[in-house]
């Protein structure tokens, strides 16, 4: 049975019916149907616009549905043409001629979209959970090691002495932002469309805030047109999404250099790595780099769903049929790479000898020699030059700064004095850093405070 099929003589072809079906991927809404249909019954009934009777006995049968359905008594009809006329057909088997009046003030455009609505409200506080259990987890492993020493980097360059738990909490702070943006997602997506009709609304005395209350919406749409063609909650989730696999691309980055030979500071556990099919020695990080190819992916989401809007005129059009595929990918490619990813991060090894050892060569100390002679007086400019002519000297030598004689550097600056290799001794430059947001002990330690809190907060 098509809803719509009163006007036509003759039925849908064969493949345009399949083409057109979306029963494929939108039963994945049930519960959010059933539930808005339940609200919108009641409401109905509270309204005098169908008998009280009429209400509860579709009200009944709905909570029937569903509890079928969880069980698995209830299997989809892949004949359907969608999740909300095969509710309504199996309603209407079961309680006869009442269901037919459960679609009463109701288009299927603003049934649609409160579904829709509601399941990326309830899928937006699941990737939420994922990312707190990452944060849990960073926060664990970063505990750990406040004065683990290792470089940082610009340019892929080593650059100054920071904390392995320095290096996890940068990566907190973009997952923090993550959970935020989807807060603020959820404002605009928390919008009841219900009631908008086709696009014109309804000439029946609906009470559009009764069914916002039963159903928990902070507001309701200011415009039926609007209310029926927005995407943009939809568009909106994605881009969200798109920053936390960024983020967790980023993250992967770090990982596989990380572990590869030439850095060998972390080592990955066996059951997060795989080998190769003919070089027996490998141990690859393909979770990681499955994990950052899946970010083109939701990116392909993000621009498919732009570019499905980007030309529709007002109101409904067929094409936003195309919101759902997109947006059910993101959001199942961003939970299971947040849960994997966790799980691997947590149970990696960290080699902090290794961690040392980098440090230890390329000068990561050199701006804590020239802050030395600024201490002592001198112009940060000169102080610059002079420790830029120490590191070429220990170039030429082949040895560290902290090798090089007192005699050495006093013959560059009288200002040198033995407590110079105090103030380049590697855990004090890191400790010396004690700036609120820097690498320092105690400055990590109000970073994971902070971050406890957050989570405590959530």
């Amino acid at each position: 049975m098509k809803l719509w099929e009163g006007r036509f003589h003759k039925e849908l072809a064969a493949k345009a019916d399949d083409f057109n079906s979306s029963i494929s991927f939108d039963r994945r809404m049930y519960k959010e149907d059933i539930l808005g249909s339940i609200a919108h019954a009641t409401m109905l009934g509270e309204c005098d616009i169908i008998d009280v009777a009429d209400a509860t006995i579709i009200v009944e049968g709905l909570n029937n549905i569903l509890e079928d359905i969880e069980s698995g008594k209830l299997e989809f009809d892949d004949e359907a043409e969608d999740i909300h006329t095969f509710i309504e057909a199996e309603l209407t088997t079961r309680i006869g001629d009442a269901g037919k009046k459960l679609h009463t003030a109701r288009s299927r455009n603003d049934q649609v979209a409160l579904d829709f609505r509601m399941y990326c409200m309830n899928s937006t506080v699941e990737i939420q959970e994922c990312l707190k259990s990452l944060l849990q987890g960073i926060y664990s492993m970063a505990e750990q090691h406040t004065t683990t020493i290792m470089p940082s980097y610009t340019h892929m360059q080593r650059a100054q002495p920071i904390s392995f738990s320095h290096a996890l909490l940068a990566y907190a702070q973009m997952f923090i932002r993550d959970i935020d943006r989807l807060d603020d997602c959820k404002i605009r997506t928390d919008v009841l469309p219900l009631g908008a009709g086709a696009v014109a609304g309804t000439t029946y005395p609906i009470n559009r805030l009764r069914t916002a209350e039963l159903l928990n919406f902070r507001a309701v749409s200011a415009n039926s047109i609007d209310a029926v063609s927005d995407r943009d909650f939809a568009i909106e989730l994605i881009y969200c999404i798109s920053m936390i696999m960024m983020h967790l691309s980023r993250f992967c980055e770090d990982l596989i250099l990380w572990c590869t030979q030439e850095f060998a500071f972390l080592t990955l556990d066996d059951a997060y790595s795989t080998g190769s099919s003919i070089m027996p020695q490998k141990k690859n990080p393909d979770i990681a780099e499955l994990v950052r190819g899946k970010t083109g992916r939701i990116y392909g989401d993000l621009v498919a769903l732009l570019t499905v809007m980007k030309g529709l005129p007002q109101a409904y059009n067929k094409d936003m049929q195309e919101d759902k595929t997109a947006t059910f990918d993101a959001i199942d490619t961003v939970c299971v790479c947040l849960s994997v990813f966790t799980e691997m991060l947590i149970t990696a090894k960290v080699n902090d000898k290794n961690m040392l050892s980098a440090t230890s060569f390329g000068f990561l100390n050199a701006t804590d020699c020239a802050d030395y002679l600024v201490k002592k007086g001198l112009p940060f400019r000169d102080a610059y030059r002079i420790t830029g002519e120490l590191v070429a000297l220990c170039i030429e030598k082949n040895c560290t700064l902290e090798e090089l004689t007192l005699e050495e550097y006093e013959s560059f600056s009288l200002l040198f004095s033995a407590d110079v290799y105090e103030a380049i001794d590697l855990m004090n430059c890191l400790n010396d850093r004690n700036v609120y947001g820097g690498p320092s002990a105690e400055a990590v330690k109000q970073q994971l405070k902070d971050l406890q809190e957050f989570l405590q907060s959530k």
